[in-house]
C-alpha cells in the first residue's frame, strides 16, 4: 500500500472507528519505533496471541494498524473454528490466517507457503504461539501437479507462481496438490490466497472440494487470474456448482447474508453449509483484539 492508502485504510477501518486519531498515530510510531530494533519485533494480536512483523510486511502491519487487516474474513475464521477443527491456509505468508485458527480459535492448522522468507517468519510465529502441536506448516505451492515451479521473490504478499516470460527476480519452489498432502481429511475451512493461481488449487482439490465435511472457503477473487489464463467469473462458476455460495459476513453482527456475486476487489467467502455456519459463528466465544475491540 502507498502512504496515502495506507492512511484512508486505517481511517475507515471498523475497529478504529471512535478512535482514529490514536490508529493514525501508531502509523509513525511504528515506522519510526520499528527501524530502531533489528529483525522482526513482536506485537500483540487476537486473543493473546502475538506475531513478529516486520517494516513492509503489508498483511502483517495492516494488523498492527487496524487489529484485523482483513476484518470480515478474519472474524469469519475466528468465529467459525472449534478446537479440533480442521483449518488449512493456502498462501499463508507470515500466518496471520494459521495463528488465529490454532492460536486463537485453537483449530488444527495445515499452512502452505512456498516463500522461504515469508516460510521462515511462519514458523517461527507457530514457536513464538506455541502451537506447533496443532501446525503443520509445509513449504510449497499449491496447485494441479508435483514437482516444481518457478516462484516469485521480493514481493511480500503478491509474490506468486511465475509466468513465462515474466520479468520478475525468481527461485525454484515445490508444488503439490492438495488431495494428495490431505489424503481424504476434510477440513472445516479453507483460505485460498494464491495470486491468482487460485484455479490450479482448485484443479488438485477435487475430492476435497466436494467433501461435504468443507464448510467454507476464503477465496482472492480480484481478478489476478488474469497471468494464468484463468477468469474469476469460471472460478464462481466452478464454486456455485459445488455448492459454496458467495456471502458477505458481519463480524459484529455474526450475520451470514448472501452476496450474490463474487467480491472482484479482494477476498470472496463462499460458505456451502448456511445453517451450520450460522449457528457456529453466532454461538462463538468473543475475542479481544489487541489495541481495539472485542468482537
Amino acid at each position: 500500500m502507498g502512504l496515502l492508502n495506507t492512511l484512508r485504510f486505517i481511517v475507515e477501518h471498523p475497529l478504529n472507528s471512535g478512535k482514529r486519531l490514536a490508529s493514525l498515530r501508531r502509523f509513525p510510531a511504528w515506522q519510526i519505533g520499528s527501524r530502531l530494533v533489528p529483525g522482526p519485533v513482536v506485537v500483540e494480536f487476537v486473543g493473546g496471541t502475538r506475531l513478529l512483523v516486520a517494516p513492509g510486511q503489508t498483511g502483517a502491519t495492516g494488523n498492527l494498524y487496524a487489529g484485523l487487516h482483513e476484518l470480515p474474513e478474519m472474524a469469519f475464521v475466528l468465529h467459525l473454528l472449534r478446537p479440533g477443527d480442521l483449518f488449512v491456509d493456502i498462501g499463508a505468508n507470515i500466518g496471520s490466517y494459521t495463528i488465529l485458527a490454532a492460536g486463537a480459535a485453537r483449530a488444527k492448522c495445515i499452512a502452505f507457503e512456498p516463500a522461504e522468507s515469508a516460510f521462515e517468519i511462519l514458523r517461527a510465529n507457530v514457536r513464538l504461539n506455541d502451537i506447533a502441536e496443532r501446525v503443520e506448516a509445509i513449504r510449497s505451492a499449491v496447485g494441479d501437479a508435483e514437482g516444481e515451479v518457478s516462484f516469485t521473490i521480493g514481493g511480500d504478499t503478491v509474490n506468486h507462481v511465475a509466468t513465462k516470460g515474466e520479468p520478475a527476480t525468481m527461485t525454484t519452489v515445490p508444488i503439490t496438490r492438495l488431495d494428495r498432502v490431505l489424503g481424504g481429511r476434510a477440513p472445516v475451512a479453507m483460505k485460498i490466497d494464491v495470486e491468482g493461481f487460485e484455479a490450479r488449487v482448485l484443479d488438485g482439490a477435487s475430492k476435497t472440494m466436494a467433501n461435504p465435511g468443507l464448510k467454507a472457503v476464503i477465496m482472492e477473487t480480484n481478478g489476478s487470474g488474469s497471468r494464468y489464463g484463468s477468469d474469476d467469473r469460471d472460478l464462481h462458476e466452478t464454486m456455485t456448482g459445488l455448492g459454496f455460495a458467495a456471502c458477505n459476513y458481519g463480524p459484529f453482527s455474526r450475520t451470514i447474508e448472501l452476496a450474490g456475486a463474487r467480491n472482484s476487489n479482494g477476498n470472496t467467502i463462499y460458505v456451502r453449509d448456511l445453517d451450520f455456519a450460522s449457528e457456529r459463528v453466532a454461538d462463538a466465544p468473543t475475542f479481544a483484539v489487541a489495541g481495539s475491540r472485542v468482537i
